[in-house]
């Protein structure tokens, strides 16, 4: 299975070059503000792509998701929206969330240490794939003026679950990937720090037997 690894479009999905794949990722910030014509628009764009499955979650722009969730939900018609909940694909177990540690007024916000922790417990052991939109404390992290944004909790669930893939956005600066521990940790922000969707898909193929293996990676 081709993976096609997705986010932070910011409604600029349109001026990327999207290749080819069987299973379509996003991992959130689809919009600007959120709004319904926001997530039309994005919703729009993503069903005229031609991967077979396409899975997405929410992130801190996405405000309609928070604020009114089943019309949020119903706009995603033909795709598979995911918040705290998995869904299998072919064999591939995925799971997926939309919040991250508090980032000035956002959507998804929590603050850090236990309300994160009993999100990231919802995770199921047996995930071969997580999404979040945040990072993991120390990991494809790091803003522009030095500060790591990630989660300090989420890193400690990812060790104990030991997924094969872990996708998040977020924080555009820190696209990229990086293998640890058998877990690939893509930061696929395809916008970079002035907004412009510059910074390509990252592309995984997956099987059962080999497990990810990178194609197209920063």
């Amino acid at each position: 299975m081709r993976i096609v690894c997705l986010s932070d479009t910011h409604n600029l999905g349109t001026r990327l070059s999207v290749p080819a794949g069987d299973l379509l990722l996003h991992a959130g910030d689809l919009t600007n503000r959120g709004l319904a014509g926001d997530v039309d628009e994005a919703a729009c764009w993503l069903r005229s792509l031609p991967h077979r499955h396409k899975v997405v979650i929410a992130g801190n722009h996405d405000f309609l998701f928070e604020e009114q969730p089943e019309w949020a939900r119903e706009k995603m018609v033909g795709l598979t929206y995911l918040q705290d909940e998995s869904v299998d694909v072919e064999g591939l177990r995925i799971f997926g969330s939309p919040w991250q540690p508090w980032f000035h007024n956002w959507a998804f916000n929590l603050r850090r240490g236990e309300p994160l922790r009993e999100v990231w417990a919802r995770i199921p052991d047996n995930s071969d794939m997580v999404i979040t939109h945040g990072p993991p404390k120390g990991i494809l992290d790091l803003c522009s003026d030095g500060f790591r944004a990630g989660c300090e909790e989420l890193l400690p669930r990812l060790r104990a679950v030991r997924p094969g893939l872990h996708l998040f956005g977020h924080i555009h600066e820190g696209y990229g990937a990086v293998l640890q521990e058998g877990t690939w940790f893509v930061n696929a922000s395809n916008c970079d720090l002035a907004y412009r969707p510059i910074q390509p898909p990252v592309v995984f193929d997956w099987s059962r037997q080999h497990g990810f293996i990178p194609v197209e990676s920063p």
